[in-house]
């Protein structure tokens, strides 16, 4: 630990002074921006594994709390905070933001700037994730396994695993591989409607406010 902490300050300051403005894929010179990203990360957070991408601008604070597993990406201009752990096979989009802390903001008598930050609810997403554009993940989710999560969705809510999520706030739109999933004509008429399950039997959530006028697009175009 004695040797870390000088080495763990020396890695923030190389990456956030240089090493974060290297190029992103497909800008030439991106193998080795991602060679000397990747090997500052070892010496940031709290576990980084084999073949881990990070991509121009991330920004992962201290990154004391943060895991990443195998072959996972932090995407481009990516704002994390800590208590954060990524699975393996994470694919993620430009622009995501994944808040772990909030402000208090209940006592009307008090500014909000201070009343201070409730407890760090840590943000847990599993293995073989894709998460797409401009994403925002609020305290406390989780994400399961195999899922799909739309581009521009705010998930305020736990996913399950395969679930493919879209809107705000994010709900399942089906599930990944499901051969029982409906038409676009039924899903589109599931999204503008309250329900407790699809006709594949699967619940999803009763609380959709805003509606996904053309699922299929929103998941096929998140970058």
């Amino acid at each position: 630990m004695m040797l870390r902490t000088p080495l763990r300050i020396l890695a923030l300051t190389l990456y956030y002074g240089v090493a974060q403005y290297l190029p992103t894929q497909p800008v030439p010179g991106w193998r080795l921006a991602y060679s000397v990203r990747r090997l500052l990360l070892r010496y940031i957070v709290a576990h980084c594994g084999e073949g881990v991408v990070v991509k121009s601008r991330a920004y992962f604070g201290t990154g004391q709390h943060i895991r990443v597993g195998d072959r996972s990406q932090l995407g481009r201009n990516l704002r994390a905070e800590c208590d954060l752990e990524l699975g393996a096979d994470v694919v993620m989009g430009p622009d995501v933001v994944l808040m772990s802390s909030a402000h208090a903001f209940e006592a009307i008598q008090i500014p909000i700037n201070q009343q201070g930050a409730l407890p760090t609810r840590p943000i847990i997403i599993g293995n073989d994730v894709w998460i797409g554009t401009r994403v925002i993940v609020l305290p406390g989710v989780r994400i399961g396994d195999k899922a799909v999560i739309g581009a521009g969705s705010v998930v305020t809510k736990s996913v399950p695993a395969g679930a493919i999520v879209a809107g705000n706030p994010a709900h399942v739109i089906r599930y990944r591989g499901d051969r029982a999933s409906p038409p676009l004509s039924v899903l589109d008429e599931l999204a503008h409607t309250s329900t407790d399950e699809t006709p594949s039997g699967r619940n999803i959530p009763s609380t959709i406010t805003t509606p996904v006028s053309d699922p299929e697009k929103v998941i096929h175009g998140m970058g």
